[in-house]
């Protein structure tokens, strides 16, 4: 009867937060569709963009949390999944620049710059939209799977994993900073025209990309809501505990951490789609090992093993960045490594302790009344 009660207050925490969600979103949208700019609760153009943004960070978070948080997979490449998805989605907006099938015939200007005759044959696939959102998702899954089932199968764990997902990253970075893989070099991907003949400069297009953003979100968030509270969820936690003990038990756990690095890794590939044609560029500098740092300090902050801390992390740090970046340029290093410090010593899980402590500090004094009486 307690089982049952405890599974069904789960399902109502899970419903309530993602009704939660979806009311902010919907706020922020009807905030950019009211007639008059004077208003106080307009919102912008490029504000609606920005949130969007945050939102596509949101979605890479939960992944980290679900990595890093439950199972105890402190991952330092997770800016390459990210990065793979978004080139995924880059090079479809480069072949839709004139329209389907432009290229054929006509190269992107950096591949006239590296003297290329003919566009490269793992680029053809990429001027379907079909094959581009399947590859969203499966090129980050497929690595991370490849790399997981490597690392797993040594059990190779705790720091030493996450080392070698650091260096991972970095070579990744080496690697398409190079002209040779045709994917730009330094310079990336960028000057996007239309996603499915949208124009992406039209208010309307951004809409629906914020709008695709916001649902994508609420899925992730219910998706790793599920696994945490299923039985799956408990085993992953148990890993993180005491993986000696799971093992000894009679479970894999090279299997659980796979599926979950697999997960996460796809999640990743999901928000570099949705960045991409909101931000209009991809440079191999979100790929790199600085990037994937602070994607752990987004969690970090906002409270691992929450779900909704992570998301309050991702966007409360990005925001945090545009402001500090936008009016003390040089403070904003200082303010990400005083805070992650900060977090890491006095409040172990993040944000979502501290709301958790304000909110024992109001109800304690009820409590004590109740046990007068």
């Amino acid at each position: 009867m307690t089982k049952d009660k405890t599974i069904t207050r789960g399902r109502k925490e899970t419903l309530l937060w993602a009704l939660l969600l979806s009311s902010v979103w919907i706020v922020l949208l009807l905030m950019n569709t009211l007639p008059s700019e004077d208003s106080f609760f307009y919102l912008t153009d490029f504000n609606l963009n920005t949130a969007g943004k945050y939102m596509a960070y949101a979605i890479l978070a939960l992944g980290i949390d679900l990595l890093w948080g439950y199972t105890g997979i402190l991952s330092l490449g997770q800016g390459i999944f990210f990065g793979l998805g978004a080139y995924c989605m880059g090079m479809h907006l480069m072949l839709s620049i004139g329209g389907e099938g432009a290229y054929q015939n006509e190269l992107p200007d950096f591949m006239v710059w590296n003297q290329l005759e003919a566009l490269p044959f793992f680029w053809r696939p990429f001027d379907s939209f079909v094959f581009s959102m399947l590859a969203v998702v499966f090129v980050p899954g497929f690595f991370a799977f490849v790399f997981g089932f490597l690392t797993f199968r040594s059990r190779i764990k705790g720091v030493y994993f996450s080392i070698i997902t650091q260096a991972l990253a970095l070579t990744v970075w080496l690697l398409f900073n190079q002209n040779t893989m045709n994917l730009g070099g330094t310079n990336g991907l960028t000057d996007f025209k239309s996603i499915l003949n949208f124009p992406l400069g039209d208010i309307a297009t951004q809409r629906m990309l914020f709008v695709a953003t916001g649902i994508c979100l609420v899925l992730a968030f219910l998706l790793c809501r599920y696994i945490t509270q299923s039985r799956l969820g408990k085993v992953l936690i148990a890993i993180r505990d005491n993986e000696g003990r799971i093992r000894f038990s009679g479970y894999s756990a090279s299997q659980y951490k796979l599926f979950v690095f697999v997960v996460s890794a796809a999640l990743a590939g999901i928000a570099g789609a949705l960045y991409v044609p909101q931000v209009g560029i991809i440079t191999p500098g979100q790929i790199g090992v600085l990037p994937s740092i602070e994607m752990i300090v987004w969690v970090a902050v906002g409270g691992r093993g929450t779900l909704v801390g992570a998301i309050l992390g991702a966007i409360g740090v990005n925001w945090a960045r545009s402001f500090l970046t936008s009016n003390y340029p040089d403070l904003w290093l200082y303010f990400l490594g005083a805070l992650f410090v900060g977090v890491v010593l006095y409040f172990p899980k993040g944000i979502w302790e501290v709301s958790g402590r304000i909110k024992n500090l109001f109800l304690k004094p009820s409590k004590n009344s109740m046990a007068k009486n």
